[in-house]
């Protein structure tokens, strides 16, 4: 990856650190990527989105000398650079121009650690460092992905083999060009080369003598991991490798009876791939280790691998999960449709339970303890297309009625397996809802959505009703389509950011749409009634072609609401809460007749303000649901409206359930 120095060293860039700015502290930082940006984009609030972490910024099209409003939004641009961790800011002038940076905006520049620089080359130019940024950068990527796909392989056989974590040892000397040592208080388990354990045990003596008040600038750069605790927890529990570590805290855990990794080398200092690398290969080195120590290699390993490979899916990484997988269950993952399964249950029986899901689903999902939820298992089914049955919930259904009361289970839909986190979170939601289930199952959290259980046909004729004024080609409906959902849901900065426009766009389409439909966005009620229109028109695997339906006359929401499908979801939704000692859905009532407000509900309710924060706590847990969300106040406000029938729980016009 190049760093400023080597940049400032091409004589093409014509490139050179400001006047005033010491250049020594900023030549090894490193640039991942070029943000190109001109002055009356900066002057109109660019850029809106956060800046990649390393970018350098390229300002163009700057006056002789920065003043006024350039100046004041040149300081805003270094602030946000600093919190999304810039490499620097580049100015292009003309040749001969006198320093254009003000006093205070090199003050500004000191104070937050982004060094100002200057340019005289040609914006050509900096196209092709752009260019040479972005193919280094995918070097980068299909380098460590490479590096992770051959870490993967260095895995045995038998975990339990003795020259395993030499091998790992020397292919990650090899890698990092370092001395890696894996040791534990009795001795060393592996070194490479075989000089790495003397020259990394004068690291660890030093930190002994000297504590953190050590200085390591004239001594080689060391990295500390520990492998595993005291206790033998399995790696999932100690996995996310601490880097950085100070010497004393590694010794003092290896003392605690801990097995470390120690990674040395003089130069260069390690980045940030170096360290992933690091952590990959301590939580493997982790994985032998509690094998060696326990006797269970097989099990250990392939567990590793099936958590790497969910978390990776889980962070939409869908080719590294497929390589991290490919030597251990190959062609597992080669769907692009996947299915989420939870699998709650106590602490004390979870892994008897994650083995027999392991048995029950060999060869169709993986199946993972949740590092995150010590009574969770996770399971990840990819769909195949034409896929007939569906074994897996029925294995799992199975494995949860066995167990009775102790036990539930949830399940997500199936979602194209880059939106493994959302079936991850459908799935969530879903068990929850099962707890108040007869057997403890919910195998889709669709099942416990309003949309799904109102008549389609039906219901989408009203959803078109409500919304024909946005459906006219004068309305601009797939632009209106796109920015509701997300403009309803959050502030219209967050709206903006996600939308990829700007927050002034979503403010006028906002706009547009409440004059068009004669609604008030401020309000709850509105918000979430064209909510669920946009939803009913929504198909998330089947695109909608025409909004055209045929046959039927328009219902009224009201006779949507009224329903047995929907009276027995509002039922069971806040069952719970009607449970509770606590008078629960008279404060949701309140609350929402003041557009979800705690301040005016509370006073309207003789309450404090913590208490209504309170009761809305535990109506979330009762309900499974986040009233942060539109989601969540949309099913609140319809489920206490057609249970209690009324009006100033939902406020509920008469227009809005006329056939429009």
């Amino acid at each position: 990856m190049l760093t400023l120095g080597a940049l400032v060293g091409r004589i093409e860039l014509e490139l050179a650190f400001a006047g005033g700015v010491a250049a020594t502290p900023h030549e090894a930082v490193r640039v991942a990527g070029l943000a190109a940006l001109t002055l009356p984009q900066l002057l109109e609030g660019e850029p809106q989105r956060r800046l990649e972490p390393g970018s350098l910024v390229l300002l163009t099209e700057m006056p002789f000398r920065l003043r006024g409003r350039a100046e004041v939004a040149l300081e805003t641009l270094l602030e946000q650079m600093a919190l999304d961790r810039c490499a620097g800011l580049v100015v292009s002038v003309l040749s001969g121009a006198h320093q254009p940076f003000s006093l205070t905006v090199r003050e500004a520049s000191a104070a937050l650690g982004i060094p100002l620089l200057v340019t005289t080359a040609p914006p050509r130019k900096w196209a092709d460092v752009g260019r040479d940024l972005t193919e280094r950068r995918l070097a980068d990527v299909e380098s460590h992905a490479g590096q992770l796909t051959t870490l993967v392989q260095q895995l045995p056989t038998r975990a339990a083999d003795p020259e395993a974590m030499q091998r790992i040892a020397d292919w990650l000397a090899r890698a990092l060009r370092a001395q890696v040592l894996v040791s534990e208080p009795g001795g060393v388990l592996a070194a490479s080369p075989e000089t790495a354990a003397e020259a990394l045990a004068e690291a660890f003596l030093r930190g002994h003598r000297e504590g953190l008040a050590h200085d390591r600038s004239r001594g080689p750069h060391t990295r500390l991991f520990p492998l595993s605790s005291a206790g033998g927890t399995s790696w999932a529990g100690t996995g996310a490798a601490v880097g950085g570590l100070s010497t004393v805290g590694a010794v003092s855990a290896a003392d605690d009876g801990n097995t470390v990794l120690a990674v040395a080398r003089r130069s260069p200092a390690f980045d940030e791939a170096d360290l992933r690398l690091m952590r990959h290969a301590a939580r493997l080195l982790g994985l032998l280790d509690q094998a060696r120590r326990e006797h269970r290699a097989a099990a250990d390993a392939a567990h590793a691998a099936r958590t790497a490979a969910v978390e990776l899916l889980l962070d939409a990484e869908v080719d590294k999960a497929r390589r991290v997988m490919a030597t251990q269950a190959p062609g597992l993952l080669t769907p692009d449709a996947v299915r989420v399964f939870v699998v709650d249950t106590p602490q004390a029986e979870r892994d008897a339970l994650l083995r027999r899901c392991e048995a029950g689903t060999a060869g169709r999902a993986l199946v993972v303890a949740d590092p995150r939820e010590d009574r969770r298992i996770l399971v990840v089914e990819p769909i195949r297309p034409r896929r007939t049955g569906d074994a897996v919930a029925t294995e799992l259904t199975r494995l949860v009625a066995e167990l009775g009361a102790d036990a539930s289970l949830g399940g997500s839909g199936t979602h194209p397996m880059v939106m493994a986190a959302d079936a991850l979170q459908e799935a969530i939601t879903a068990q929850r809802f099962a707890l108040r289930r007869p057997h403890a199952v919910a195998l889709s959290a669709q099942s416990t959505d309003l949309v799904s259980v109102l008549p389609r046909d039906a219901a989408r004729r009203w959803a078109r009703g409500l919304l024909d004024p946005l459906l006219r080609p004068e309305a601009q409906w797939e632009q209106m389509r796109d920015t509701l959902p997300t403009a309803l849901a959050y502030p219209y900065t967050v709206a903006a950011r996600r939308l990829h426009v700007h927050r002034n766009t979503v403010r006028r389409r906002v706009a547009k749409a409440a004059e068009l439909l004669g609604r008030d966005f401020t309000t709850v009620r509105d918000r979430a009634t064209v909510g669920l229109a946009l939803d009913l028109l929504a198909d998330r695997h089947r695109p909608e072609r025409s909004l055209t339906l045929v046959g039927g006359a328009t219902p009224t929401l009201e006779a949507l609401l009224a329903s047995p499908e929907a009276t027995a979801w509002a039922d069971n939704l806040l069952c719970g809460a009607r449970g509770d000692r606590r008078n629960l859905l008279a404060t949701a009532a309140v609350w929402l007749a003041h557009d979800a407000h705690i301040e005016p509900a509370a006073r309207a309710l003789g309450l404090s303000e913590f208490a209504v924060r309170s009761h809305l706590r535990a109506l979330e847990s009762h309900m499974a649901r986040d009233l942060g969300s539109l989601g969540g106040l949309r099913d609140l406000q319809f489920s206490l409206h057609i249970l209690t029938g009324q009006v100033g729980s939902t406020d509920l016009r008469g227009d809005l359930c006329s056939t429009p």
